[in-house]
């Protein structure tokens, strides 16, 4: 296992485009973390400056106490899983998994004893003898992992290993992808674009926006619960959270018709009095029924979508040209009618108040669970 230490991180082309801005983090040993943002974030960038593949232009980033900014791919102990499989066509299972070992010269008796051992991990022993093309997409990405597994190194690092597999397997990889590093313990950063693989996958994740700029780093966890600014809150969900955007005046939000009285979900609402705000709720927070401690909400229902266990209804709320699309999650025994009248209930506990201008979360004290 290894520990990763990045201070003021910088990554600058000879173009003069900055890449990634300022990351700084302590990763401990054995951690599972997931780099997310959208494309041209910074992410892989960020990923090939552990692996040595690309220069770090400016700060510090130490490898167990060791400084690395100059140290050689070699002696990073390293090894990477890539997008693209990178498999040697001409090559066996066997062949492929054993041929790092080969080009260390290591004994024939300890590569067969390394290669069946990693291959009974990854449920490879009966593809053994089969060339990639004759193998699935997800068998071939277990080769692929299996190749960097069977290093023994105490670092893994994973590019979107998982954006070429149908859904199906995406899911059983990710199953699979964890238990290995459950079982190995090597510390493993991971990149992908989907927010599912990481918060079903990760111990911390790192969210990056486009321009390298990271914007929060927590666990799954905090970053659902506890977003700290509208790209984060937007980021993290599926579907992704509502946005309500309105004014505020003696305390009560104003949009487009809609009056919410924000005291009970903002520490000191004088502190946002007459800016721009931006109410938030996830679609999966609501309550059909009449509760305590709650906004009643009314919204036109435009279109609703049966996913079998919960059916998205996409809707608006408000009036005139102010009017705001939101999507709902409920019960599809509750499922509303197009074109209907459609209220439901935002528990205090669940809402979120941004300031619109800043884009940072409006402090408060709720406990969300």
């Amino acid at each position: 296992m290894s520990q990763l230490l990045f201070k003021d991180v910088n990554k600058v082309y000879p173009n003069g485009y900055h890449a990634v801005h300022d990351f700084n983090m302590e990763i401990k040993n054995g951690e599972f973390i997931c780099l997310v943002g959208d494309s041209g974030c910074g992410k892989s960038t960020t990923l090939r400056m552990i692996a040595g593949l690309e220069d770090i232009t400016s700060g510090e980033f130490y490898i167990d106490g060791k400084l690395a900014n100059q140290m050689s791919s070699r002696d990073r102990g390293i090894a990477m899983v890539f997008q693209s499989y990178a498999l040697y066509p001409h090559l066996t299972v066997y062949e492929n998994l054993a041929f790092g070992l080969m080009l260390e010269g290591i004994d024939a008796d300890v590569i067969e004893e390394k290669v069946q051992a990693t291959a009974k991990i990854l449920g490879l022993t009966d593809y053994l003898e089969r060339f990639p093309r004759a193998l699935s997409g997800g068998q071939c990405q277990r080769v692929a992992v299996g190749r960097a597994l069977i290093r023994k190194v105490n670092i893994f690092l994973m590019d979107e290993p998982l954006s070429n597999l149908d859904a199906k397997q995406r899911v059983t990889m990710r199953s699979e992808i964890k238990q290995i590093h459950r079982s190995v313990g090597a510390t493993t950063i991971y990149v992908t674009h989907d927010q599912t693989e990481a918060m079903t996958m990760s111990d911390r994740i790192v969210v990056m926006k486009s321009g390298g700029y990271v914007q929060q780093i927590g666990t799954p966890f905090e970053l659902y619960f506890y977003p700290k600014n509208l790209f984060v809150a937007g980021f993290i969900g599926e579907p992704p959270m509502n946005f309500i955007r309105g004014t505020v005046e003696n305390g009560i939000l104003n949009a487009s018709g809609l009056q919410l009285n924000l005291a009970p979900v903002v520490r000191d609402v004088k502190s946002i009095e007459g800016k721009k705000v931006v109410f938030a709720f996830r679609p999966e927070a609501i309550k059909l029924e009449e509760t305590q401690n709650s906004y009643k909400l009314t919204s036109k229902v435009e279109l609703t979508e049966l996913l079998g266990d919960t059916t998205n209804v996409y809707a608006t709320v408000g009036a005139g040209d102010g009017r705001t699309n939101i999507i709902l999650k409920v019960n599809p025994h509750h499922t509303p009618e197009m074109g209907a009248g459609f209220s439901f209930n935002v528990p205090y506990i669940s809402a979120y108040v941004f300031d619109a201008e800043t884009e940072q979360i409006v402090e408060n004290d709720i406990e969300r669970h």
